[in-house]
C-alpha cells in the first residue's frame, strides 16, 4: 500500500503553512488513491497535534478520509487512512 509522510517540524510555528501542507498532502492522497498518510506534528507541547486534529475534523476534510489513528508508541505521530472507491 502506498503511503505519504508529512513532517511538520520545520514549519511548526507558521499556521498558514501548516494548513497549506495539510491540504496538499490530503489532496495528493485523494488524487493518487493513496491509502495512508503519516503526519508528524512532533511531541512538543501538544499544540501542533491539536491544530492538526482540528484541521482534520473540519467537515469538508473529514469526508475525504476513513479514520485517524494516534500512534500509541509515539505521541508525536498520527496516521490518516483513506478508503478509495474501486475503479470500474
Amino acid at each position: 500500500m502506498a503511503k505519504l509522510k508529512l513532517d511538520l517540524h520545520d514549519i511548526y510555528n507558521r499556521g498558514k503553512d501548516i494548513d497549506r501542507e495539510l491540504n496538499r498532502v490530503i489532496e495528493e492522497a485523494v488524487e493518487k488513491r493513496i491509502g495512508e498518510v503519516e503526519i508528524i506534528p512532533g511531541k512538543g507541547s501538544g499544540q501542533l497535534k491539536k491544530h492538526v486534529l482540528r484541521f482534520l475534523a473540519q467537515p469538508h476534510i473529514k469526508k475525504l478520509y476513513h479514520r485517524i489513528d494516534k500512534d500509541r508508541d509515539n505521541f508525536g505521530r498520527l496516521f490518516v487512512y483513506f478508503k478509495h472507491p474501486r475503479k470500474m
